[in-house]
């Protein structure tokens, strides 16, 4: 498969470089010392077309396709994988869904002020004791007249308390197991929805992560996603394309720290001369490479194979598996090629660490992963 990108996909590209470098870059440091949350660059982001990369004109989103939002995703990530997530969520887990299964009030009312930026979305699915097993939802909806009425609490959410809208997965019939389960829009400030504190982890700290809590929480029927029953076929739709957009992530992180290691071995010097002369150092940068490519290769084969309509699920689960190792195998390299400087702050490298940890775990553990591809290659006949 050749990817010979367009001139329309090289422009986004580019575009995003040079936001990421001129918007992004020099407030990166100081965000992530403070875990604080980049409203003005998404705001900015939104303005540029790419908080609804994928999503029709007709909603207000950019009608671009997902081979351009992994090379947007990829630059962004390159600079700030913490803007990156909260950009690949509301595309990838928050739009994308809502135009392929929400109803014409839901694209309305919210998809268009998500798609164009003016507001942000969140996708709550795990739950204390419904992680990688997203078929254990205690979170529950009761129908109630003209409302659905929740009752649970989701965890790890990313986008929780500076999202204005949120996808949420309940159970509307227990009987039913997976099947029972169902997908709504729940508005920010709707009387008894709250958040919880930020976490305090150990990456990607300027996107805000956090529970979320629903007690008797009032949601109309009509912003019930698709139909009553599909919230878990929803789910693991949308999770499918969400995962290109995390291994677009981790490819940014994969891509930073190798650049960061070849100009590092140029300028520093160890017995008379860059360490890039010496043959240690040559080969972790050749590796460092081969593993780059590796992912942005498994990572553009996910994102054309979605754009041709052809079935993903298996290719996007080997991006993101790849893509994320890379990601933290190419940090741990760069640390070690700049030694002592690798490990404090003023050197970003130890960042690009910290920041590519969360997409072995996110959006589908890499063991996960494993499940789905296996799977995939056994049902074969």
């Amino acid at each position: 498969m050749r990817f010979d990108l367009t001139e329309d996909q090289l422009m986004i590209q580019q575009t995003a470089k040079e936001f990421a470098e001129s918007e992004i870059a020099p407030s990166a440091v100081e965000r992530d010392k403070k875990a604080e949350f980049p409203a003005e660059i998404i705001r900015k982001l939104g303005e540029l077309g790419f908080m609804g990369m994928m999503v029709s004109p007709q909603y207000g989103g950019a009608g671009l396709d997902t081979v351009s939002y992994v090379l947007a995703v990829k630059e962004i990530s390159r600079v700030d994988a913490s803007v990156g997530v909260i950009m690949s969520v509301n595309n990838s887990l928050v739009c994308y869904g809502l135009e392929k299964y929400g109803s014409d009030f839901i694209k309305d009312k919210y998809l268009k002020a998500l798609a164009s930026g003016e507001k942000l979305g969140a996708f709550a699915l795990s739950e204390p004791e419904a992680g990688s097993d997203a078929t254990q939802q205690k979170t529950t909806a009761e129908g109630n007249g003209s409302c659905y009425v929740l009752n649970g609490t989701k965890n790890w959410i990313t986008n929780g308390q500076s999202a204005d809208y949120f996808l949420v997965m309940a159970t509307t019939d227990k009987s039913k197991g997976h099947k029972g389960i169902s997908t709504f829009l729940v508005e920010k400030g709707t009387p008894g929805f709250d958040h919880g504190l930020k976490e305090d982890k150990l990456g990607i700290k300027s996107s805000d992560t956090c529970s979320l809590m629903f007690s008797n929480c009032s949601v109309p029927k009509e912003n019930l996603v698709w139909e009553e029953g599909k919230g878990f076929n929803f789910a693991m739709d949308t999770l499918n394309g969400g995962r290109i957009g995390i291994a677009a992530q981790a490819l940014g992180i994969a891509e930073a720290s190798l650049e960061a290691s070849v100009n590092y071995s140029k300028q520093r010097k160890a017995f008379g001369s860059p360490i890039s002369d010496l043959q240690a150092i040559q080969f972790k940068i050749a590796d460092m490479a081969t593993k780059v490519d590796a992912a942005r290769l498994l990572t553009l084969q996910a994102a054309a194979l979605k754009d041709a309509h052809r079935k993903y699920y298996k290719e996007a689960a080997m991006a993101k598996l790849f893509a994320s190792k890379a990601a933290v195998e190419c940090a741990l390299e760069a640390i070690q090629i700049h030694g002592g400087y690798g490990y404090v702050r003023e050197y970003l490298v130890e960042r690009y660490l910290r920041d590519a940890k969360i997409t072995e775990i996110y959006e589908g553990t890499s063991e996960i992963q494993k499940i789905v591809i296996s799977r995939a290659m056994l049902d074969q006949k």
